[in-house]
């Protein structure tokens, strides 16, 4: 018998070629997807790296302060670091890129940047204080800038900060100036920046009578007069005040002019 042999059925080249593009498709998709997996880990891994790096690398062993004269670096340092991620120096870091740090009385600003992964530079802006007043009505300090504007009002003492008695001052309000006569306040601005300039910053400065200051150095007072000739009375001042220490008198200036040859210290017994 004679077994008849069926022929193949011939496929057709649109119906071929369509098949190939399918399988060439999926192996595509498969190596979408493992490229897209491989990358995947390889960010993971990236990340752990960082992760590491940044726990290992960026630990707080350091911190600079620098510009603080009125607070010990205690005081800064906590206000810097100041919740439980800040032993990471680099988060720190970009924390006081988008915020400010804690408010610290007395303190204008203060920046924070990276020394090294390790250190951290705090530097701090002290508003600049020339003297205060008591205010009785809030029954606090107000303190003033080389402007008369008041930078703080606090019940704190600041050290090496005269206080200014004899003045009559109202209600005081934050960031204005102070509420005293222009031509007093001037007078007030122009003595305390020029002791201060001089490094002769008094403990008070008391105004009396006709509106002259009186300058008090421990038991020591200095009785200015008018300021027509500041300048030159700070300069006598800064030679005289040494050759004082330990006496107790009053030193009169109220009527010396540089073509005067003596000022008088009426010394108490």
């Amino acid at each position: 018998m004679i077994e008849k042999i069926r022929p193949r059925a011939r496929r057709l080249p649109g119906e071929r070629n369509g098949k190939e593009i399918m399988i060439r498709e999926k192996r595509r998709k498969k190596r979408q997807i493992k490229n897209i997996l491989i990358g995947f880990l390889g960010v993971l891994i990236a990340l752990a790296v960082l992760a590491l790096i940044e726990i290992n690398v960026f630990r707080v062993t350091d911190v600079e302060i620098e510009g603080n004269l009125l607070y010990d670096d205690d005081v800064i340092r906590k206000a810097v670091l100041n919740d439980d991620y800040s032993w990471n120096s680099l988060y720190v870091f970009l924390k006081y890129r988008f915020t400010d740090t804690d408010a610290v009385p007395f303190v204008d600003t203060m920046t924070v940047t990276l020394k090294n992964p390790g250190t951290l530079h705090i530097q701090v802006y002290e508003k600049g204080i020339m003297g205060y007043l008591y205010i009785p009505t809030i029954n606090e300090n107000a303190y003033f800038d080389k402007d008369g504007f008041v930078v703080e009002t606090s019940s704190e003492i600041i050290e090496g900060t005269p206080k200014i008695d004899g003045i009559d001052c109202g209600q005081v309000v934050l960031y204005e100036k102070l509420p005293i006569e222009k031509g007093s306040l001037r007078e007030l601005l122009t003595l305390t920046q020029a002791l201060k300039r001089s490094n002769l910053v008094p403990d008070a400065i008391v105004y009396g009578q006709a509106y002259s200051p009186v300058l008090v150095y421990g038991s020591v007072q200095i009785r200015m007069g008018p300021l027509e000739n500041l300048t030159q009375k700070v300069e006598r001042i800064g030679r005289i005040l040494p050759s004082l220490e330990g006496k107790t008198g009053v030193l009169h200036l109220e009527t010396w002019n540089e073509e005067s040859a003596n000022i008088v210290f009426d010394q108490e017994e």
